[in-house]
C-alpha cells in the first residue's frame, strides 16, 4: 500500500531530477553490487559556504561529534563510520553534482541533504539507485515520496500547523502578519498550512506578504504592510538570513511585534553582521533547546561549543541524532557494510520502522514508513542572546 500511495509522487520527483540533471553524471547500476566495505561509509550533503552555511555547517559538526563517539565506543555492529559531506551551496544542482561525488567515494547511506531544495533535486537519484536516505533537517512533504527517504525534522505542513495552534491556545496575538518566501518549497509549504490551520484559531491573518529569492535584500513594503494592518504578532516561516533584515528594518520604523518562526529561523543569532539585541524576544517552534539540563544535551552542547567555539542549533542536533537513528536501524537489522547498497536500503527501510529512539531533538522518536517522525516540538524564546523554553 505505501508503494501504491507514494508511487506517483515519486515518479514526479524522480522525472524532476532526471530532466534537470541529465548532464551532471548518470548513475550506473541500480547500486545492488557488493561493495567490500570493512566501514560505514555515510555520505551527506548540505551548505557549506554561501549564504545558507550555518546550516550546512551545523549538520556537518553534529554529524561528527555523533561519528566519533559512536567510533570510539566500537563502532556499529563492530565497525566503524567514515563520513563524507560534501558543499552543495543549498543549490539543487551542485546538489546533484555533491551526490555523484558521494557515490564515487562509494557511499552506502545518504544523511541528507540539508535543505529541501537541494534535497527534491537529491531523492530521484537516491531511489534510482536503491540508497537509503536520511535527511535531518528537509522538511518539504515532497522529499519523502520515495520509500527510501526518511526524516529526522518535522515536515512542513507539521511545522505550520503547529505554529498557529500554538500561537492560538497561548493567546500570543490577535492580528497576525506573515512575510514568506514565494520562491521557496519549506516557506511555501509552511505558509500554507499555517493559514489553514489559522481558521479554527481565534486570531485574524490581516497582512499576507511574500518575497522571491531575487528580491531578498529590501523588506521595507513587507514590514510597512503588516505595520499598517495592526499586526502584533508575525509569522515567519522562512530561513534565519532574510528574519535578520526584517528584524532590522522593522526597528529602523519603530515596529514591535512578536515574531514568531519555525525551524529555519534556528541560527539567527549566528547571522553575520546582525545586531543580535534586536532578535530579544523571537520565538520559535523548534525539537531542540540548547538550554536544557538533560544530561545528553548538556553533554552535547558542551562538546560541540569546545571543538566550534559555538553554540549548536538545531540542525547541528538533528544531524547527530540522525546519526544515532542510522546506527539503530542498523543494528536492528543485523547489517555488515559488506551488504550491497540496495540490501542495505531494503533492510533499513524495515527497520527504521520497528525502532524508538531518544535523542537530543525528541524522547521517543518513531517513524511512519511514509517517513514522516512522530515527535513533539517545542517552543522558545530568545532572550538575553540565547534560546530558553517558552512557558
Amino acid at each position: 500500500m505505501k508503494k501504491m500511495k507514494k508511487f506517483v509522487a515519486l515518479a514526479a520527483v524522480a522525472s524532476l531530477a532526471a530532466a534537470t540533471f541529465a548532464g551532471c553524471g548518470k548513475s550506473e547500476g541500480n547500486g545492488s553490487s557488493n561493495t567490500g566495505s570493512d566501514v560505514w561509509k555515510i555520505g551527506s550533503i548540505g551548505p557549506t559556504t554561501g549564504t545558507a552555511a550555518i546550516y550546512g555547517n551545523a549538520v556537518k559538526n553534529g554529524a561528527s561529534i555523533a561519528v566519533d563517539e559512536i567510533n570510539k565506543a566500537g563502532g556499529i555492529n563492530g565497525y566503524k563510520i567514515e563520513l563524507s559531506f560534501e558543499d552543495d551551496q543549498a543549490d539543487p544542482e551542485l546538489a546533484a553534482n555533491a551526490y555523484n561525488a558521494l557515490k564515487d567515494k562509494g557511499t552506502q547511506i545518504l544523511l541528507g541533504t540539508v535543505t529541501s531544495g537541494s534535497c527534491e533535486a537529491v531523492v530521484g537519484l537516491t531511489a534510482e539507485d536503491n540508497m537509503f536516505q536520511l535527511t535531518p533537517s528537509a522538511s518539504a512533504q515532497s522529499v519523502i515520496a520515495g520509500d527510501n527517504v526518511f526524516q529526522v525534522c518535522f515536515t512542513d505542513p507539521n511545522q505550520g500547523s503547529t505554529s498557529a495552534q500554538y500561537i492560538g491556545e497561548n493567546k500570543l496575538a490577535t492580528k497576525v502578519g506573515i512575510i514568506y518566501d514565494s520562491s521557496d518549497v519549506y516557506s511555501t509549504g509552511v505558509f500554507e498550512k499555517f493559514v489553514e490551520a489559522a481558521k479554527s484559531q481565534d486570531f485574524e491573518i490581516v497582512s499576507t506578504q511574500s518575497f522571491t529569492k531575487d528580491t531578498k535584500t529590501d523588506f521595507s513594503v513587507q514590514v510597512q504592510s503588516c505595520k499598517d494592518a495592526g499586526a502584533d504578532l508575525v509569522f515567519l516561516p522562512i530561513y534565519s538570513t532574510e528574519a535578520s533584515l526584517i528584524l532590522t528594518e522593522a526597528n529602523s520604523t519603530g515596529y514591535k511585534p512578536i515574531f514568531f518562526g519555525c525551524d529555519g529561523l534556528d541560527g539567527i543569532l549566528g547571522v553575520k553582521n546582525f545586531n543580535k539585541e534586536l532578535a530579544e524576544g523571537v520565538m520559535l517552534l523548534t525539537p531542540f533547546s540548547a538550554d536544557a539540563t538533560d544530561e545528553k544535551t548538556v553533554a552535547f552542547v558542551k562538546t560541540y561549543k569546545e571543538l566550534y567555539n559555538d553554540v549548536p542549533n538545531q540542525f547541528a542536533a538533528d544531524a547527530y541524532d540522525g546519526v544515532y537513528i542510522l546506527k539503530a536501524a542498523i543494528e536492528k537489522a543485523g547489517l555488515k557494510p559488506d551488504a550491497s547498497v540496495a540490501d542495505v536500503n531494503k533492510a533499513l527501510q524495515k527497520s527504521i520502522t520497528e525502532i524508538t529512539v531518544d535523542g537530543l531533538t525528541g524522547a521517543g522518536m518513531k517513524w511512519e514508513a511514509s517517513g514522516e517522525v512522530s515527535k513533539e516540538p517545542r517552543a522558545v524564546v530568545i532572550k538575553d542572546g540565547t534560546y530558553v523554553s517558552a512557558k
